[in-house]
């Protein structure tokens, strides 16, 4: 499969890039920064060097022709203001969701937030975060043209995955490391069952592939 990957050089995205990579998918992965480029290679992904929070529909789904998936995984990050959870965490993934239609780029996998919904309310910085993932995610769901599935983690956390893990319409809260999340895209993307599913995600008792194969039906 060839896989494209936005936000490319993000923590969870660079652990997925060599997880495809090694099992023989061809990667690109989308960054803003061309310094970042040579640790996208060693991981063995191309790096496609575009800003999202820029381009136009047209220029991202250039970079999408030909993909078998695509994976929105990019994020204004900690740190970051209001503003840029409004240009990034929506508007981008919005821009790359349309991209992937206009490319007919069908499977796409998105990386969400447990808590995401269009309606939280809440003045902090956190809680238009939850809003604007809330909206992209919403967006997603209303685009016939995408097979698409969301994936929402809960806390994530830096610890050596351990490939068990809860995954459900509804977990409620826990932690789960990056390892694990990088591993559950990496079976998403592959299967297409679970296409139309909005999936909470923390760590748990059941390995990565039975727990996709768990909600895809199989």
């Amino acid at each position: 499969m060839r896989i494209v990957i936005a936000g490319g050089h993000g923590q969870i995205a660079l652990r997925l890039e060599r997880l495809l990579a090694a099992r023989g998918d061809e990667v690109a992965g989308i960054i803003r920064k061309p310094e970042q480029a040579d640790e996208l290679r060693r991981l063995g992904a191309e790096p496609v060097v575009l800003d999202l929070e820029s381009a136009s529909v047209e220029e991202v789904a250039e970079r999408l022709e030909g993909a078998d998936a695509a994976v929105f995984a990019a994020g204004a990050g900690p740190g970051s203001g209001v503003d840029r959870k409004e240009t990034v965490d929506r508007a981008a993934a919005v821009l790359f969701a349309d991209a992937a239609v206009r490319a007919g780029v069908r499977r796409f996998v998105v990386v969400s937030s447990m808590g995401a919904d269009p309606a939280h309310e809440g003045d902090e910085v956190f809680d238009a975060y939850l809003r604007a993932k809330g909206e992209a995610d919403a967006y997603v769901r209303g685009l016939d043209a995408l097979d698409w599935t969301i994936l929402r983690p809960g806390q994530l956390t830096d610890d050596a995955g351990t490939g068990l893990v809860r995954l459900e319409a509804r977990t409620g809260r826990g932690p789960v490391p990056r390892d694990d999340v990088a591993a559950v895209l990496a079976e998403l993307v592959d299967t297409p069952a679970t296409a139309g599913l909005t999936l909470e995600l923390i760590g748990g008792h059941a390995p990565v592939s039975v727990a996709v194969k768990s909600v895809a039906g199989n």
